[in-house]
C-alpha cells in the first residue's frame, strides 16, 4: 500500500468540517453578522437622556455613549431609543457633552427614532421648570410638550388640503387651515425685550401714529399696549374684554403687533369653538399662511405636521386648545390666555398643570409679553395685577355702559313687592316678561347650570334627597314620561317611598336644559325652541326671534349680531355648592352669557339681588369682584393668597406619605380626611379613601414642590407602591 502524503501547508482545513460540515457552515455566517465593536463619536461623545420611566426616584437625566454611526443623527431634542433595566425604553436627548460623571461603563444608545429635534432647548427649560413647580416628573411634562410621531409627516411634505381626509380617518374634522409654509421674515426689528423692563412687563408707549388698533381703541391704555408689542417690548396685561363678539379680533390684532416685532404668539383657548373664531380673525387679520390652528378635535396626523411647521421655523403664531401652551414658536414674543377660570385649563394628567401658571412662567422665561383675558377677572389673575406682575386692561365706565345690556335680577326689592313669588319661583314673572317682550326683535337666551331631564328629586313631604333602595344612588328622571331610575346602578325605582316619612311622592330639585325647554314650548307656542349642550353643541343660532336654552359654556353665538336677552335661571344651584370657588365661577359662567347679549338688550339673573356677586354682574364690575374676594380668601388663608397641594388615595399610602414629607417652614397640614364618591357606589372591598391638604405661603410652593417630590422618590426607591395622588394647586379643596 503506498502511503498517502501529507497536503502542503497553504491547503490546511479544520478537522472539525469533516465532523459536521454545516455546524461549520453556520459558525462562520453567525461570525460574519456579528456587528463590528461600536466605536464612540469623536466629539461630545456622552449624551444625557430623558428616559420614559413614570418612577420618581428615577426622575434624572441617564449617561449613554454616542456610537460614531449615529453621531450626526443624535442630536440634543431628538428621540431615541435606550436599553434601561434589562428594556428598551423610548427617551430624549436632553444634551450632548465630552464626558460623564459615572465612572462606571456606559452603554451605548439603541437607536436614533428620528434626528427630528423635537424637544427645544427653550421647551426643555420650560419643563423642567413646570415638574419642579408640580411635584412632577421631567418625562411626564415631555410628553405633554412634545406630540406622538409621525414618521410620514417627518418624511414626507404633504399638502395641506389632506389634512381634511386624514383628519376624519383619526376621530374628526378639525377647522379649515391654510397651508403652513414658510413665510418671508416679519418686517421689524430682534423683537428683544427691553433690558430692565420691571416685573409689570414694560411701560407702553404712545401708539405710533396710523397704527391700526381695531378693537384696542375701546380701551384708554389698549393702543399703548399694542404700540409696546409692536416695539417688541414685554406688556403685559389682565384684560377686561367688553361685551361683544369682537374679542377674536382684539387677539388678532395683538398677535400681529408682536408678529410686526419679529416674535410669535402663543393664544391658548377653552373649546374648539373659540379656537375657530379666532382662526377666522387671523386670517383677516394676518392673511393666509401666517398661523396655524390645533384644536383640540384635530386628529393626531394633521396636527403632528402643524406642529412641525412652528418647530421648523415656517410659521410663528399659534392658536389652540390646552396642549398649545407647549408649542415650540420661535422668539417667542406674546403669550395670550382666553377665560383662564374654565376648567379644562387645568390638565388632567400628571403633573396636572395649569395653562396660567405655565404661560406666566413661559412669559418670564422668554421676556414676552402676556395678555390674560376674559369678560371676568379670577382671583388668579387679580393676584397677579395687585403683585405688579401685570397691569389691568380695561375700559372706562361711558363705554362700558355704551355696550352693555341691562341686567335685572329677578329678587330686588321692586320685583318682589310686585311679585312675592319671584323669592321662590324658578322662573319669575319678570324673566318670562322680558323674554317675551325681547323675542319681538330677536333671539332670547336661556342659561340653565344643568344639563339633562330632572337631574336630582327629593321626596315631597320631608324634601330629603331621594335614593335608590339598593345601591343608595341618587334618582333622577331622564326623560319626559320615564319613571325615576338611579344614576348609580341604573334600576328603575317604580314603587319607591321614602325611608324617613313614607311618602311616595317625589318633587324636582334640580331641572335640566332639556325640562325647561319643554316648559318653554308650552308657554311660548308661536316660537322656535332650540337647546345646546353636551350632546349637542349649536355654534350660532340666526338673528330672528327664537329661544335658546344652554348650558353654561355651550351658549351659541349670534349670527350677525346678539341675543336681544337673557334669562340666567338657577342661579342658587350654582352658588350653593361646595366649592371654594363657587361664586367665582358663577360670575364667570353669568359674564360669559351677558355678554353674548346686544347692547341696551336685558339680562335676567334668577338670584338674590343683595348678594355681592350678583351686585358686581349688575354694575359690570369683575374686577371689583376678584379684588373683594382675594381679599377675603387672603384674610382665611385659602388659595390663591397661599399655596396647597392635595395628597389623595388610600388611608395607608397617603399617612405614610405624610410621615415622610419633610414640611417647609410654616407649612400646615389638613387632614387627612375621607373623601366621599360622587360617581358612584364604591366596589365591595375596596380601600377607603383619604384626602389631606398641605398649605404654605405663596412664596414656599417651590420648598413644599421639593420635599413632596423627595418622599415620593424615597418610597419609589424602596420599592413601596406609589399609589397616593399628589396635586400642587388642586382646582377642588372643599
Amino acid at each position: 500500500m503506498t502511503a498517502q502524503s501529507d497536503p502542503p501547508g497553504d491547503a490546511l482545513f479544520d478537522v472539525s468540517e469533516l465532523v459536521d460540515p454545516r455546524a461549520a457552515a453556520r459558525a462562520r455566517a453567525e461570525e460574519a453578522s456579528r456587528p463590528a465593536p461600536r466605536k464612540p463619536a469623536g466629539r461630545l461623545s456622552v449624551a444625557r437622556v430623558i428616559v420614559d420611566t413614570p418612577l420618581p426616584h428615577l426622575d434624572r437625566l441617564f449617561d449613554y455613549r454616542v456610537p460614531a454611526d449615529l453621531d450626526e443623527a443624535a442630536v440634543p431634542g431628538c428621540r431615541v431609543k435606550v436599553a434601561f433595566r434589562h428594556r428598551l425604553l423610548g427617551g430624549f436627548i436632553a444634551e450632548r457633552v465630552e464626558r460623564s460623571e459615572f465612572n462606571g461603563r456606559l452603554a451605548y444608545l439603541s437607536e436614533v427614532v428620528s434626528p427630528e429635534p423635537v424637544l427645544t432647548p427653550e421647551i426643555l427649560e420650560l419643563a423642567r421648570a413646570v415638574a419642579g413647580r408640580y411635584a412632577g416628573n421631567l418625562h411626564d411634562v415631555v410628553r405633554l410638550a412634545v406630540p406622538p410621531r409621525r414618521a410620514r409627516v417627518e418624511r414626507e411634505a404633504v399638502p395641506e388640503a389632506e389634512d381634511a381626509e386624514e383628519d376624519a380617518e383619526d376621530g374628526g374634522p378639525g377647522p379649515a387651515e391654510p397651508t403652513a409654509e414658510p413665510s418671508a421674515e416679519a418686517p421689524g426689528g430682534t423683537g428683544a425685550p427691553e433690558p430692565g423692563a420691571g416685573p409689570g412687563g414694560a411701560e407702553p408707549s404712545a401708539e405710533a401714529p396710523g397704527a391700526d388698533t381695531g378693537p384696542w381703541a375701546d380701551y384708554p391704555e389698549g393702543p399703548a399696549f399694542v404700540a409696546a408689542l409692536r416695539e417688541g417690548r414685554a406688556a403685559r396685561a389682565v384684560w377686561n374684554a367688553l361685551p361683544g363678539n369682537d374679542w377674536p379680533d382684539a387677539i388678532a390684532v395683538a398677535a400681529g403687533a408682536a408678529l410686526a416685532a419679529g416674535r410669535g404668539t402663543v393664544v391658548v383657548l377653552p373649546n374648539s369653538r373659540d379656537v375657530e373664531a379666532v382662526d377666522a380673525a387671523m386670517v383677516r387679520r394676518l392673511g393666509e399662511g401666517r398661523h396655524v390652528a390645533l384644536p383640540a378635535d384635530l386628529g393626531p396626523t394633521p396636527r403632528y405636521r402643524r406642529w412641525l411647521s412652528v418647530l421648523r421655523g415656517g410659521v410663528r403664531v399659534v392658536v389652540g386648545t390646552r396642549t398649545a401652551i407647549f408649542a415650540p414658536v420661535r422668539d417667542l414674543g406674546l403669550v395670550v390666555l382666553w377665560d383662564d377660570g374654565d376648567d379644562v385649563h387645568a390638565d388632567p394628567h400628571t403633573p396636572y398643570p395649569h395653562a396660567r401658571t405655565v404661560l406666566a412662567m413661559r412669559a418670564h422665561q422668554t421676556g414676552s409679553g402676556a395678555l390674560f383675558g376674559g369678560h371676568t377677572r379670577t382671583t388668579d389673575a387679580q393676584l397677579l395685577v395687585e403683585s405688579g406682575w401685570a397691569h389691568p386692561l380695561v375700559a372706562d365706565r361711558a363705554t362700558l355702559r355704551r355696550r352693555a345690556p341691562l341686567v335685572k335680577p329677578a329678587g330686588d326689592d321692586r320685583e318682589l313687592a310686585r311679585d312675592e313669588a319671584a323669592r321662590t319661583a324658578r322662573m319669575p314673572s319678570l324673566a318670562l316678561k322680558s323674554a317675551r317682550d325681547a323675542a319681538r326683535t330677536g333671539p332670547v337666551l336661556f342659561q340653565v347650570p344643568r344639563r339633562g331631564y330632572l337631574n336630582t328629586l327629593a321626596c315631597a313631604g320631608c324634601r330629603e334627597p331621594a335614593r335608590c333602595d339598593g345601591c343608595r344612588g341618587p334618582l333622577a328622571i331622564r326623560e319626559a314620561n320615564a319613571l325615576p331610575s338611579c344614576g348609580w346602578c341604573g334600576r328603575v325605582a317604580g314603587q319607591w317611598t321614602c325611608p324617613d316619612c313614607g311618602a311616595s311622592r317625589m318633587r324636582a330639585v334640580v331641572v335640566g336644559a332639556r325640562r325647561t325647554a319643554e316648559e318653554l314650548g308650552r308657554a311660548f307656542p308661536s316660537l322656535t325652541v332650540r337647546t345646546s349642550g353636551r350632546d349637542e353643541v349649536l355654534p350660532e343660532v340666526p338673528d330672528k326671534p327664537s329661544l335658546v336654552v344652554a348650558t353654561p359654556g355651550a351658549e351659541p353665538v349670534v349670527r350677525g349680531g346678539g341675543y336681544a336677552a337673557a334669562v340666567l335661571l338657577d342661579g342658587w344651584a350654582l352658588l350653593n355648592r361646595a366649592d371654594l370657588r363657587a361664586s367665582e365661577e358663577t360670575l364667570r359662567r353669568w359674564f360669559n352669557a351677558a355678554a353674548l347679549v346686544r347692547p341696551g338688550g336685558t339680562v335676567v339673573v334668577s338670584a338674590e339681588a343683595s348678594l355681592p356677586v350678583v351686585q358686581a354682574l349688575v354694575r359690570w364690575d369683575p374686577g371689583g369682584f376678584a379684588e373683594r374676594e382675594l381679599a377675603e380668601r387672603r384674610e382665611l388663608g385659602f388659595p390663591p393668597a397661599v399655596t396647597m397641594a392635595s395628597i389623595t388615595g388610600a388611608v395607608d399610602h397617603v399617612r405614610e406619605l405624610l410621615a415622610q414629607v419633610e414640611l417647609p417652614e410654616g407649612a400646615e397640614v389638613l387632614g387627612p380626611v375621607p373623601v366621599a364618591s360622587e360617581r358612584g357606589p364604591v366596589a365591595e372591598g375596596a380601600p377607603p379613601t383619604e384626602r389631606a391638604l398641605l398649605r404654605v405661603p405663596r412664596e414656599g410652593v417651590g420648598a413644599l414642590a421639593r420635599s413632596l417630590k423627595a418622599a415620593a422618590s424615597a418610597r419609589s426607591a424602596r420599592g413601596d407602591e406609589h399609589l397616593a395622588q399628589v396635586r400642587v394647586d388642586p382646582l377642588q379643596v372643599l
